[in-house]
């Protein structure tokens, strides 16, 4: 199963829940995809 969860608010790409495991990860309160998450969190 997979579920939209919202876009990336980093690149603005979407973030998917797959068979209950999230896609990406919250830093400070923000939706950001695995690509993303080393830059956000420098």
């Amino acid at each position: 199963m997979r579920e939209l969860i919202g876009p990336c608010s980093n690149c603005g790409k979407d973030v998917y829940c797959r068979d209950g495991f999230l896609d990406g990860v919250y830093v400070d309160g923000e939706l950001v995809c695995f690509d993303c998450q080393e830059e956000v969190e420098k």
